[in-house]
């Protein structure tokens, strides 16, 4: 059974006004100040403290990084990936791609591209949008920079093989329910309910796993999972896993190239 945790960088890089928050809406045309620095902790305390729990597990995540993040901080993205964790796209700005023409989509993916290579001196393979909507033409555009994976799929607790263009593509599937935007910031929960949901997933992932390959898939984003409380939750979580014999914890990318290698992988239209 393998797991496969997501770290976004994503703090800094979210519209002035009408970003999502915990504060309570205000009119757009006004900035939210208070919103602000509550992204703000995302790179002041959140990966930092993140990086350090990763580094006492010895857990090796992919971090999905929005490319105007990466610029405004190139620093702590370089100390991501020299902490040897993964540099993933996730678009240039926090504009939605759903709605982009191809032209935009492609500008934007290498806008991404080159900031992250700026930055890390690594070029992304992996690909995460904007709340998982892409459009029609996202799977080509990626194909054609290069990139072998992305992750906007959560309809297998495995990884599995798409066709693009005649080659096989990985999908390494992503999740909203073992989510920490969604948990703590949509349905409220507390840091132990989300405890205990990730535990009964693993539990059962892992009972399944004897009889076919199972993936769990846990995503923590900088100014959510970064708070000390949610931190703990997961440092928890990680090291009842790994008193798991069989459990490895592995980057997107060493997963997606164990799909693309590996004959037993499920191909759908392949």
């Amino acid at each position: 059974m393998v797991i496969s945790m997501s770290m976004q960088m994503e703090a800094g890089a979210q519209p002035s006004s009408g970003a999502e928050s915990p504060m309570p809406p205000i009119d757009p045309k006004y900035p939210d100040l208070p919103a602000t620095k509550w992204y703000e902790y995302g790179f002041k305390e959140g990966l930092p403290r993140l990086l350090d729990m990763f580094d006492r597990q010895q857990v090796r995540v992919t971090s999905h990084m929005v490319g105007a993040a990466v610029d405004l901080h190139p620093q702590l993205a370089r100390e991501i990936v020299q902490r040897g964790h993964e540099a993933s796209g996730h678009g240039q700005t926090w504009t939605a791609q759903y709605s982009m023409t191809p032209e935009q989509e492609r500008e934007s993916y290498e806008q991404s591209i080159k900031s992250i290579e700026r930055a890390t001196g690594t070029k992304p393979v992996g690909f995460n949008a904007f709340w998982l909507r892409s459009t029609p033409h996202t799977l080509e555009i990626l194909l054609e920079l290069g990139f072998i994976y992305y992750i906007d799929d959560v309809s297998r607790d495995e990884p599995f093989l798409i066709n693009v263009k005649g080659k096989p593509f990985a999908v390494v599937p992503y999740t909203l329910h073992m989510n920490d935007i969604v948990n703590y910031e949509t349905r409220y929960f507390s840091s132990q309910e989300y405890a205990g949901d990730l535990k009964a997933e693993f539990d059962m992932l892992y009972a399944e796993s004897g009889n076919r390959r199972r993936m769990m898939s846990v995503s923590a984003h900088d100014r959510i999972a970064g708070r000390p409380s949610r931190t703990k939750v997961l440092e928890d979580f990680i090291a009842y896993a790994q008193s798991h014999p069989g459990v490895v914890f592995r980057r997107k990318d060493e997963i997606a190239r164990f799909a693309l290698s590996s004959p037993q992988t499920i191909r759908e239209g392949i």
